[in-house]
């Protein structure tokens, strides 16, 4: 599968690794090249400077045929809009994002977009903790 991440923080760095690992075609795409320096160093994947905003950046990714395309910058509105331009334009079968305002997150969902929330997640996760 190739999958085009992108925002190479912790939580883009660490599901680049993982799908790499696996043998997935992976691309971390950041803004930052410094954002890199989480992807280990047996990361056999590209690690793509550009912003994943900008059409010409999302070709030069490969997104025209990439399978799955997972938007998780630290910005709930870039997540929103590169995810409805991979589903939209680009027709990538899997879009997902992350989206921390939980009440966007809902509004997201209807409009038709995969959108997680981190904060609803590790809310309830907690819930269940303190619960059991």
């Amino acid at each position: 599968m190739k999958v085009i991440i992108m925002g190479c923080g912790r939580v883009g760095a660490q599901l680049a690794s993982l799908l790499d690992a696996e043998g997935h075609d992976v691309i971390a795409l950041d803004t930052d090249s410094y954002s890199f320096r989480r992807l280990p160093q047996e990361f056999k994947g590209t690690a793509l400077v550009g912003n994943g905003l900008e059409e010409d950046t999302l070709k030069k990714a490969g997104i025209e045929d990439a399978d799955a395309f997972v938007a998780v910058t630290e910005g709930d509105n870039r997540n929103v809009m590169a995810a409805q331009m991979a589903q939209k334009i680009f027709n990538v079968p899997k879009v997902l994002c992350r989206i921390y305002d939980p009440l966007r997150r809902d509004l997201y969902t209807i409009l038709g977009l995969e959108a997680l929330s981190p904060t609803t997640i590790f809310a309830e996760l907690l819930k269940e903790k303190l619960e059991s």
